[in-house]
């Protein structure tokens, strides 16, 4: 059954690569032979679209797919939305500045919960982003709930990282979130014809100067995607960047170590639930017997 899905996966039908998904997602029996088919793909250049809320990421993001399909390219989208602690579902759904590109069979818009991940991220995340690398698509942009810091995660995953501010950040430049600025490839400043966009623009260029990678200058670039403006030079960029970074090994297998390093993680601690722990924990308070950290140590085996 999963070889009949797998050979339309890889011939890029839409409905294989979401029940693809869903196996993956729901962990249905043997969901891992699947993964272990898939073949290595470094046409599909993955996006990470990150940053403060508010930036207006989502609307970027919609401009930037009108820009390439019109392009003729395939194009899909992971949209990460925060989830509830207690049920972990997505909040927020689908984008819905995103509707317009639903049905276009050269799209594939998929909606993923954070699941109370600390870094913003789904633990299926990895695993979803190469079912549609192997679904042949030419870009895979992931966008991020932007909670701060904590979305640095996004490094890990995408091959180009954009991260999306505001001319309004410009008293912030100096204090913005380290980890977000250290994982830009490209800056976005949004909503451009905002007050002091190019005094911010200014500022951000000495900064992202100072924070220059080997082989590439990090852009900063304007847009207003309200109105598809400076949309073609952020494609521009992410191809350049993309070409820049495809030869570095070293780079690859860094992004791979991450990658593995996530997924044990994840399966080590896969058989741990967090509703198990409380009703544990909840019986020994009620013994007066409970110390945290003897408790780890057990459940830890150590």
């Amino acid at each position: 059954m999963y070889q009949q899905y797998m050979d339309g996966l890889l011939r890029g039908e839409i409905k294989a690569l979401a029940r693809c998904i869903s196996l993956v997602e729901n962990e249905a029996t043997g969901y891992e032979m699947l993964l272990e088919q898939l073949p290595d793909n470094s046409h599909t250049k993955v996006v990470g679209v990150t940053g403060p809320p508010g930036a207006g990421k989502s609307t970027l993001v919609n401009a930037l797919i009108s820009h390439l399909l019109a392009s003729g390219k395939r194009v899909a989208i992971i949209a990460v939305d925060p989830s509830s602690p207690f049920n972990f579902g997505a909040l927020l759904g689908d984008r819905i500045r995103m509707a317009q590109h639903f049905g276009d069979p050269n799209v594939f818009i998929r909606s993923m919960a954070s699941r109370g991940a600390l870094g913003g991220l789904s633990p299926k995340i990895i695993e979803v982003s190469d079912l549609i690398k192997a679904a042949g698509f030419d870009y895979l942009f992931i966008e991020t709930v932007g909670v701060g810091q904590s979305e640095v995660e996004i490094a890990g995953i995408a091959d180009t990282t954009i991260v999306v501010v505001v001319p309004e950040a410009g008293d912030e430049i100096q204090t913005m979130k380290a980890g977000l600025m250290e994982i830009a490839d490209i800056f976005v400043v949004n909503k451009a014809d905002r007050d002091n966009a190019d005094s911010f623009v200014k500022n951000l260029r000495l900064l992202a100067h100072s924070k220059q990678q080997e082989h590439w200058e990090i852009p900063v670039l304007k847009s207003i995607a309200t109105q598809q403006e400076g949309i073609n030079e952020i494609t521009t960029a992410i191809v350049r960047h993309h070409e820049a970074v495809q030869h570095q090994h070293q780079r690859h297998s860094l992004l791979l170590a991450e990658k593995a390093y996530q997924l044990i993680q994840y399966r080590r601690m896969h058989d741990i639930s967090k509703k198990t722990l409380q009703a544990e924990i909840q019986a020994q308070i009620a013994q007066q017997s409970f110390n945290l950290y003897r408790y780890v140590s057990e459940k830890a085996g150590r």
